[in-house]
């Protein structure tokens, strides 16, 4: 089974980089400078901030749909990334975490879902996307729930 995992596109996000503390708190955003490793994941480029990068903390609206499964939650976004956009393969800031993988249909509604290790992440991308109902996947992190990356099918 071949699948498509893609992060979050840049343009959207570069005003916010642009934008003053001030004006960042109006829109319910935050900038941050990252503390620790692998704990301020970018949904751009699906790479780990290093200590001392700075992060934009935003509300992302990641399923935009009419259906009841329509969906957002707070996400790091990171200046001057690129779009993860890969076919067959895993970035390895998925692979370190307990992820939660959640199978939509064509109408957005939810088909299926499961949660396990990121290191298990393509055996369980196959295991949904066998499932002809399947139209598409959204991978979140277990613990806090919010939304890392889409996977379609290639």
């Amino acid at each position: 089974m071949t699948f498509r995992l893609s992060g979050l596109p840049a343009e959207p996000f570069a005003a916010l980089f642009r934008a003053s503390n001030q004006e960042l708190a109006a829109l319910g955003a935050l900038r941050c400078t990252a503390d620790s490793d692998s704990s301020f994941p970018c949904r751009i480029s699906l790479t780990d901030a290093c200590k001392g990068d700075e992060v934009i903390l935003t509300h992302y609206e990641h399923h935009a749909v009419s259906s009841p499964f329509r969906a957002s939650h707070a996400i790091y976004v990171r200046p001057g990334e690129q779009r993860f956009d890969a076919i067959g393969q895993i970035p390895p800031m998925l692979r370190s975490r307990l992820l939660s993988v959640r199978a939509f249909d064509r109408g957005a509604m939810l088909v299926d879902a499961d949660v396990g290790p990121g290191s298990d992440l393509q055996p369980l991308i196959e295991r949904l996307f066998g499932d002809q109902r399947v139209s598409y996947l959204h991978v979140h992190f277990a613990r806090p729930g919010c939304y890392a990356a889409r996977v379609d099918r290639a």
